[in-house]
Parts: structure tokens; C-alpha cells; sequence
């Protein structure tokens, strides 16, 4: 089997394992759909004080909810990906057999995470997005290039996501319990991403610096693509170089763990 083939049937893995979880899939898109609906009034409340905070009027701001809401468990922003495995693997020591097959580690884990925000962008995504378009007047654009043009910037905000947790992962070769390091990263990961308020809110100087980190990759670029306030290209380029710069620090990260730091628990 090539690799691609290999890496295909490993996302396709991820996708199926997560999908036969259908009792919490039901529970994630009744709380998702639920929590959208108090943000939303939340939002509303916020901008008939200031219309046209961020550069949002009121329907974009609501449309704004909603994807979040799409992605919040895409992206496992708050957790809920392969990095708890991972970690789990490296502190018992079972990673060293992950080191001794003939795959390279970081592609197993992307492919296998690839697979998992597929099927939770489906299954658990698109439902509370359609509730939120039933109930609410969303801002939503007609022309099908323009949806084309927001899956491809999910897809470049998996890849940042999955960056991101898989560095978080890795700092288990070090730490006897990772815990702490994740928990900080979901924190960080829910404001910098924009999952509590748009980054474009933020005034000045500290604005500019929180819409330059990569976690508005994840949230913030998609929804200003999908909403008409950023152009593709740019934004693209600007979550690819995240993309690549991260997966090569994890890459740098991995090698200097396996060489260097002896497995816990073997």
C-alpha cells in the first residue's frame, strides 16, 4: 500500500471510529445548538448597544455564532482530538512501538485527526448551522465559489488546529502529566481564535497582535471569508504559512524528543 493510500485509510479510520459514537454526537449537537442560541442573544444584546462592532452589522455578527459553533469541535478547540491520545501514548511508553513502524508519526496523527474533524464538521457541525439559519436572519452568501472558498480555509484550519495540539502533545516526552499544558492551550485557543468574541473587536495595537497569532487561523479567518471581509488568497496564505511553520516546529520538536528524552513507562 503507497503512502497516500496508506494516510487515506487511516483518516478514513479516525472517521468511521468517531462516528460510531452516535449517543455522544446527538448530546455534542443538542449542547452546541443550545450554547449558539445563548450566544446569539448574547451578541444581539452587545450590538444594539454598538451596531457595527468590529465591522459586523447585527446578521453577520449572529452568521458569526453559528460557524462558530460548525467548528468549535471541527477544530477541538476545547479539546476532544487525537492530542489525548497521543499524550496518553507517550506517557505510558506505548509510543516507542509507534516509533518503530515503517509511517512517519506526525503524518499518522494528522491523517487520523483529518479524519476526525470530517466526520464532526458533519455529524455535529452542520446541524446546529442549519437550526441557527432556520431560526435566525443569517448573513450567508449565495454564490457557490464563495462556499468553496470557506471549506478550503476549514481544511487550512484543521491542519493549523492539529499544528498546534500536536506541539501541545509532544511536551509529554517532558512532563510526567500534560494536563495543565493542554488545559492553558484550550484557554488560549477559545479567546485567540475568536470562539468567545470576533478578533476584529479588539481595538489597537493588542488586536493587531492576537489577529496575527495562528489561533485566528482557526475561527476568525474562515468566518471572515464566509461573511465577505477578507480576500481568499490572502487569507489562505496567511493560514499556510501558520500551517507550515507549525508542522515544522512540531516535526523539529519530535525529533529532538525522540532522540534526546527517554519514553515514560519503557
Amino acid at each position: 500500500m503507497g503512502a497516500g493510500r496508506l494516510y487515506a485509510a487511516v483518516a478514513a479510520g479516525g472517521f468511521r471510529r468517531y462516528a460510531t459514537y452516535r449517543a455522544a454526537t446527538a448530546a455534542g449537537v443538542f449542547t452546541n445548538t443550545a450554547f449558539g442560541m445563548i450566544l446569539v442573544y448574547t451578541y444581539t444584546a452587545l450590538w444594539n448597544e454598538k451596531p457595527h462592532l468590529g465591522g459586523y452589522d447585527k446578521a453577520q455578527a449572529v452568521t458569526y455564532v453559528w460557524i462558530g459553533q460548525a467548528l468549535l469541535k471541527t477544530l477541538a478547540n476545547g479539546g476532544g482530538g487525537v492530542e489525548g491520545e497521543l499524550m496518553g501514548r507517550i506517557r505510558t511508553g506505548d509510543v516507542a512501538i509507534d516509533l518503530y513502524r515503517p509511517v512517519d508519526l506526525q503524518m499518522w496523527w494528522l491523517s487520523a485527526d483529518l479524519g476526525r474533524a470530517g466526520f464532526e464538521l458533519l455529524g455535529r457541525g452542520v446541524i446546529p448551522f442549519l437550526v441557527g439559519a432556520l431560526f435566525f436572519d443569517l448573513a450567508l452568501p449565495t454564490r457557490v465559489t464563495a462556499w468553496a472558498a470557506f471549506l478550503v480555509s476549514v481544511l487550512l484550519a484543521m491542519l493549523v488546529s492539529f499544528a498546534i495540539r500536536y506541539l501541545v502533545a509532544l511536551s509529554a516526552f517532558w512532563l510526567l502529566d500534560g494536563t495543565g499544558v493542554m488545559q492553558l492551550s484550550w484557554l488560549v485557543g477559545w479567546f485567540c481564535s475568536g470562539m468567545i468574541l470576533p478578533l476584529n473587536v479588539f481595538p489597537g495595537a493588542f488586536g493587531d497582535v492576537v489577529r496575527a497569532l495562528p489561533w485566528s487561523s482557526l475561527l476568525q479567518a474562515p468566518a471572515d471569508l464566509l461573511l465577505g471581509h477578507a480576500d481568499p488568497l490572502a487569507t489562505y496564505a496567511f493560514q499556510a504559512t501558520w500551517a507550515v511553520a507549525l508542522l515544522a516546529a512540531g516535526r523539529m520538536v519530535q525529533a529532538v524528543a525522540t532522540r534526546r528524552v527517554v519514553v515514560q513507562g519503557g
